[in-house]
């Protein structure tokens, strides 16, 4: 079975030979340079990368037999707030600053904290075009992935989420407390978003949407031990933005729909489907209410779970027979009757070993969880 009928099937929920593979097939699911590099290592590879894949060195994707390769990614629009201040500095089209801590960038100014409604009016919005040079670019490699029919194709998401830009351009503690006692605000903010996402995408998937298997999206909702927000706020405020957005880039892609939110969602799950979520990642099973046994059984037929693979707890940390004993697990329970693409659980940092990930890829990608009629290992 190719990349391709396995990811089909694992969409229709019927059990494929072995659960669909993803190690840096997106931009949320990779692994940071000095990862590579000791995983490189250990394989005896040699030598610079003859090519590479969306920051990813292609022999380790094709030793690990990723099934999913990505194009596209977060689109920089024109506006006068972007600038280089230095090479650990700088603001992005939307007036966020970021500075260069260890190996990653953190915020560290939001352009409309405190801001007024009037303020929303005068703000200088990032123009909704994208550069026509980038998106032929983005084809091309598109085109490629189509015409070699050999692994899935996902298109990355351009424009970032509502809530998350809110969070990232007031704070989050002023504009999480906006959206309980100024909706107002909430609602203006969220509406010049949205108009500037769908801008963008028609752009956008109008090109890649026809070459592509499906498209991403990322909005964080949930928190360790929650969602961000509450049910009744999500329902008020994020998914009348939400399900146009999803409706809309179906329409023009005619793929599946790939949601992004770290944290506790399960209690917004019910409304995410509802939205149009085909595919639910990253699946933090070390937050609340996020066991996959809970999962699976109160969502598997609605939804297909991408993720699973603990970064931030498990796999740093685990010794080599619990990570096969893991993976193992996470293939019967998420990947019964199809409905699973394991992966890590976001990006690999530098502290997860070499070894572990050796363990987990041959545990799965040799056969050691290939599923038959009744989901058994």
């Amino acid at each position: 079975m190719n990349s391709r009928e396995r990811f089909a099937r694992t969409m229709r929920h019927q059990s494929p030979d072995r659960v669909p593979l993803d190690i840096g097939g997106t931009s949320l699911t990779g692994m940071r340079p000095g990862c590579q590099a000791r995983l490189r290592e250990l394989l005896g590879f040699t030598g610079l990368p003859a090519s590479i894949w969306r920051g990813m060195d292609e022999r380790l994707l094709e030793w690990i037999a990723a099934d999913f390769r990505s194009v596209g990614g977060i689109i920089s629009l024109p506006s006068p707030h972007t600038q280089s201040i230095s090479p650990t500095a700088r603001v992005d089209c939307w007036g966020i600053r970021r500075e260069l801590v260890g190996s990653d960038w953190q915020i560290t100014c939001h352009p409309l904290a405190g801001a007024t409604i009037e303020d929303l009016e005068d703000f200088p919005w990032p123009e909704p075009l994208v550069d026509e040079a980038l998106l032929a670019s983005w084809e091309a490699q598109a085109k490629g992935l189509k015409r070699d029919n050999r692994y899935v194709a996902v298109a990355e998401h351009p424009v970032y989420g509502i809530l998350e830009l809110g969070c990232w351009m007031c704070g989050y503690d002023d504009f999480l407390m906006r959206m309980a006692a100024d909706s107002d605000f909430v609602r203006r903010f969220f509406d010049r978003v949205f108009a500037i996402q769908m801008a963008v995408i028609e752009q956008y998937y109008a090109v890649l949407g026809p070459h592509t298997d499906l498209t991403t999206s990322g909005d964080d909702f949930g928190g360790q031990t929650g969602p961000l927000i509450s049910p009744r706020m999500f329902e008020r405020f994020i998914a009348p933005h939400f399900s146009a957005r999803i409706s809309r880039t179906k329409q023009l892609t005619g793929g599946y729909f790939w949601h992004h939110s770290c944290g506790s969602v399960y209690d917004l799950l019910d409304q995410l489907i509802a939205c149009g979520v085909d595919i639910l990642n990253p699946v933090q099973i070390s937050a609340a209410k996020m066991e996959p046994e809970r999962l699976k059984a109160v969502f598997g037929d609605r939804v297909v779970f991408w993720g699973g693979v603990d970064v931030q707890r498990f796999l740093p940390m685990a010794r080599l027979d619990e990570v096969r004993e893991r993976v193992r697990e996470l293939a019967r329970v998420l990947g019964r009757d199809g409905g699973y693409v394991m992966a890590p659980a976001h990006e690999m940092q530098d502290d997860v070993p070499a070894e572990n990930i050796v363990a987990w890829v041959e545990a799965i990608r040799d056969g050691g969880t290939r599923m038959d009629a009744d989901g058994r290992g």
